[in-house]
């Protein structure tokens, strides 16, 4: 696809922006397992966090092709799945707010977050539930004009820094149709960070498992109206899953490019790894995943864009990419070889840090089922 210049001039923009902010601290954010508040606010002052949400709410407008530029750019230029999860949180925290919250919730939390004066998480997963969202239990009741909030989330991306958090809890009865979202600030007593939790990659990004006792929330928190919840998260899934989709493919394309300059400089037997015709053809496979998972998720994304139904299509991206990513990365650390398995090496850090995209978003076997069920492929 071609790009416009608009988006030509994003993704000049992000790539500047990894090479001057990110690259030169990496790795020292992935040993602390934390990402500084002030990146947030270099990445706002660069345009970058407001991509997507309209003006009206704070942000610089923008498509969903228009968010895939800049991710894809923020990859290629060697920024982390990692990074991305814990500096764009706002991605998957703010859009139910801008899109159904009341003018001083958007104040309150969307503006200042673009502004990346605040951080803000999602809390839907739980730790009985994993991608099954209609099983929520954690509940908020209603008690004059608050909401008292009880229960416990589970793997909550930027949940240790967040300054607030959109929680799904259980306000009607069970399944899809009770679930609302509500908005819990730092600090509210009864809500507690639990821990942050040690993973297999992501390590700059924050992690946390939160719980709620007796947590009184203002019923003007609520986003949209009572027991909307899941119909709010569902519109957001498309979003999310593409871009998933763009973390994986994009650190592939990445960990490609690595290899293939390693498989040109990296002399063996007295000869470049690039001479050996094992090599050129294991580099070309790399090359086709990546390529045909960017071609299929940049078409779904343009679809989006267009006005139509792409839940099913989405899902499907997101697993092709996934897939694509795990034989790329596997590949690209073989073909370093030693080098490949060391702590700190870009290629092992994407090795690390894509297995998680096949659960996150919806575990590539509930989404399987639900693209079944949406094609048809039912009994």
């Amino acid at each position: 696809m071609t790009w416009t210049d608009e988006q030509v001039a994003l993704r000049a923009t992000t790539t500047r922006f990894v090479e001057r902010e990110v690259l030169p601290h990496l790795q020292q954010w992935e040993d602390v397992g934390e990402i500084p508040r002030a990146l947030h606010v270099s990445a706002a002052r660069a345009g970058l966090l407001g991509v997507g949400f309209p003006e009206s709410v704070g942000g610089q407008g923008g498509s969903l092709l228009d968010t895939v530029a800049l991710q894809e750019a923020f990859f290629a230029a060697g920024g982390s799945s990692g990074l991305a999860a814990g500096l764009f949180t706002g991605g998957i925290a703010l859009p139910h707010i801008a899109a159904h919250g009341s003018a001083e919730l958007i104040d309150r939390f969307v503006r200042p977050t673009l502004a990346g004066e605040k951080i803000g998480a999602l809390a839907i997963t739980e730790p009985s539930g994993g991608s099954d969202v209609a099983a929520i239990r954690t509940t908020a009741v209603r008690d004059g004009d608050d909401l008292v909030v009880n229960g416990s989330k589970a793997f909550i991306t930027s949940g240790v820094r967040a300054d607030f958090v959109v929680v799904a809890a259980r306000t009607g009865g069970a399944g899809h149709s009770g679930i609302s979202l509500l908005v819990i600030e730092k600090g509210t007593p009864g809500f507690t960070v639990d821990r942050q939790l040690a993973k297999m990659g992501w390590h700059c990004s924050d992690t946390a498992a939160l719980s709620f006792v007796d947590a009184h929330v203002p019923a003007a928190n609520l986003v949209g109206a009572v027991d909307s919840g899941f119909v709010q998260i569902a519109e957001q899934f498309v979003v999310e899953r593409i871009a998933l989709a763009v973390h994986a493919y994009g650190i592939a394309a990445r960990s490609l490019a690595l290899t293939a300059s390693y498989c040109r400089d990296r002399a063996t037997f007295g000869k470049p790894l690039m001479a050996n015709q094992v090599v050129r053809h294991r580099l070309v496979e790399m090359h086709r995943q990546v390529d045909v998972a960017r071609t299929y998720a940049r078409s779904v994304a343009a679809r989006h864009d267009a006005g139509e139904s792409t839940i099913a299509e989405a899902c499907l991206a997101k697993q092709t990419a996934v897939e694509a990513c795990a034989y790329v990365v596997d590949q690209a650390v073989q073909l370093h070889g030693g080098a490949g398995y060391l702590r700190g090496t870009e290629v092992e850090r994407h090795y690390r840090d894509h297995r998680i995209l096949p659960i996150g978003g919806g575990a590539t076997e509930v989404l399987t089922d639900l693209s079944a069920r949406l094609l048809g492929y039912t009994c």
